[in-house]
């Protein structure tokens, strides 16, 4: 497999690093806590030393991200990253690491994630968020009570009146995702589910009802990219970024021109393009899905079925979800299922590095229709409500 464009001179990013911190129901952690778990995890994973980190990227934590974050893990980084996107930002920082290291501005970039989002709201120490906010463009929206679900359940209609999605289609997904995560012994949710046990549950808004939504949990995560000089230490096998793709596409739902297409159509394209792979190559999928929409919208964008046939495409009766379908998708159970603490992107570089390296139990690994293991993964996070999208194309070596 060849992962470099061809006369291309720039450094190869590689992944050797990936690991989750305690998940699920964590009490007493605090968020820094769960970010230094996962990265000293991550690290001893990779068999590195720290020292050789000298880049570093975080978002959603402390006044000064990552700053603070850095100095709580004790690092001095010379290059860092806060962009913050929402649950995109992850992959959208793997794309900036990934450019950072083919230049020479980086040799050893840490990601990290953690949050006690569950925790808090059950210690009183925060509410539910209904909105961003109610100040730029959010003021037009937010005294009207249209919260962040909602905006999901609009754009979910339309794709329902435009093409005819039903919601047994919809439902399928969350059935499938928790399908994948009874396999997962560290997904928050395993006992199986029904399209009429989605179907019946109580509404959140329509036509979301309760297992149409993400779970909220607590819990980090952590992935080191390295250049390729240093993939000969590791003590993992190396996973190459083959090629990214970002993009912006609205803040206000006004400005959203179709509500039926995300902003994964453009990140995914231009992801793949740079890869030089295409969507038919690709052997698993690790997609953004606070909602069941999310994940059916994003496959047709990427390009796995076309335009107004993702319902027919993620019909839990064809299966294709599953981790042994023909596309396995969120393969741990995703944010429906496994576990969901706020910005869930990075979890899905994670899931998608532990199953190209097949470093999972038997139950848990995707397997290529002839019994061989997967050589290509995705992973395409989204922020906001379909504001922003960032695509990962991931190679094994």
């Amino acid at each position: 497999m060849t992962h470099a464009t061809p006369g291309h001179s720039r450094r190869k990013a590689a992944v050797v690093g990936v690991s989750l911190s305690d998940c699920g129901r964590v009490d007493e952690a605090t968020p820094y806590a769960l970010h230094a778990q996962a990265a000293r995890r991550a690290l001893a994973d990779s068999g590195l030393d720290r020292s050789v980190i000298d880049g570093f990227a975080s978002a959603g934590l402390g006044t000064l991200a990552p700053a603070e974050v850095a100095e709580y893990l004790g690092l001095r980084p010379t290059w860092v990253d806060s962009t913050s996107v929402g649950g995109s930002t992850w992959e959208v920082m793997a794309a900036h690491a990934a450019d950072a290291i083919a230049a020479g501005h980086a040799n050893a970039v840490l990601l990290v994630y953690g949050s006690t989002a569950r925790a808090d709201i059950r210690a009183g120490r925060r509410t539910g968020d209904l909105s961003f906010g109610a100040r730029g463009p959010l003021q037009f929206e937010a005294p009207y009570g249209h919260t962040l679900i909602a905006k999901y359940a609009m754009a979910a209609r339309r794709h329902m009146h435009t093409y005819g999605t039903t919601l047994e289609q919809l439902a399928s997904v969350a059935v499938q995702a928790r399908a994948n995560a009874a396999r997962n012994p560290e997904a928050m949710f395993r006992d199986p589910v029904t399209v009429d046990d989605v179907l019946s549950g109580p509404m959140i808004a329509d036509p979301f009802t309760k297992l149409h939504c993400c779970v909220r949990s607590d819990g980090g995560a952590a992935v080191l990219l390295v250049a390729e000089e240093y993939v000969r230490d590791c003590r993992t096998a190396p996973v190459w970024v083959l090629g990214t793709g970002e993009h912006v596409s609205h803040t206000t739902m006004s400005e959203w021109a179709d509500f039926t297409v995300s902003p994964a159509a453009v990140s995914g394209r231009l992801a793949f393009e740079r890869a030089g792979v295409r969507p038919a190559e690709i052997d698993l999928a690790e997609i953004y899905d606070a909602f069941t929409y999310m994940t059916l919208v994003t496959l047709e964008d990427l390009g796995f079925c076309a335009k107004g046939e993702g319902g027919a495409f993620v019909d839990a009766a064809k299966g294709r979800l599953l981790v042994g379908g023909e596309l396995p998708v969120n393969t741990d159970g995703g944010g429906l299922s496994a576990q969901h603490p706020g910005m869930r992107g990075l979890f899905l570089l994670v899931e998608a590095v532990r199953q190209l390296r097949g470093d999972l139990p038997e139950e848990r690994r995707v397997r290529r229709p002839d019994g061989t293991a997967p050589e290509l993964a995705v992973a395409s996070g989204t922020g906001g409500w379909f504001c922003s999208s960032g695509t990962v194309v991931l190679g094994r070596g």
